[in-house]
């Protein structure tokens, strides 16, 4: 299971066509070069999603694995991932200041939050910490969008 986060706007943007190989690690889809791909699923070609000329009104989409989230409420920010509906966010901009003060949280004691990584191995502090990150970036690249969200 996993968290999904969406930011949308209303006017509809061009989907970015590039080299971007996604795949799933430690709980959360990551960008791979295509030498990596090529190298973890040799004579193996990836599936292409989309073309040029595509668009799309989803500016920001990431997804985190559901292991994450008692870390997440340790730094202060699990209602602003997995439940911003729920706190009264529909916004990117209401996101930032949290985000801002989580990912500052994560970082300052790192020691804090490492004994809430999942047994399982799926998901880790630095997985969340590039969770937050990116998404941080996204909202502030983005402060209109609408905040959306799957749990």
């Amino acid at each position: 299971m996993s968290l999904d986060v969406y930011l949308t706007v209303e006017e509809p943007v061009a989907v970015r066509c590039g080299p971007d190989i996604y795949v799933r690690v430690n709980g959360r889809n990551q960008r791979i070069s295509r030498a990596n791909w090529d190298e973890l699923n040799p004579g193996c070609e990836p599936t292409v999603a989309i073309k040029a000329g595509d668009t799309t009104h989803v500016v920001f989409s990431a997804n985190i694995t559901h292991n994450l989230n008692t870390m997440a409420g340790e730094a202060g920010i699990y209602e602003e991932l997995w439940r911003p509906d729920e706190i009264g966010i529909s916004k990117a901009k209401q996101l930032i200041e949290p985000l801002t003060n989580g990912l500052q949280e994560l970082k300052d004691d790192p020691a804090k939050f490492i004994p809430f990584e999942p047994e399982n191995g799926w998901g880790t502090y630095g997985t969340l910490v590039g969770f937050v990150e990116e998404y941080l970036e996204a909202c502030i690249k983005y402060p209109d969008a609408t905040v959306e969200v799957s749990r």
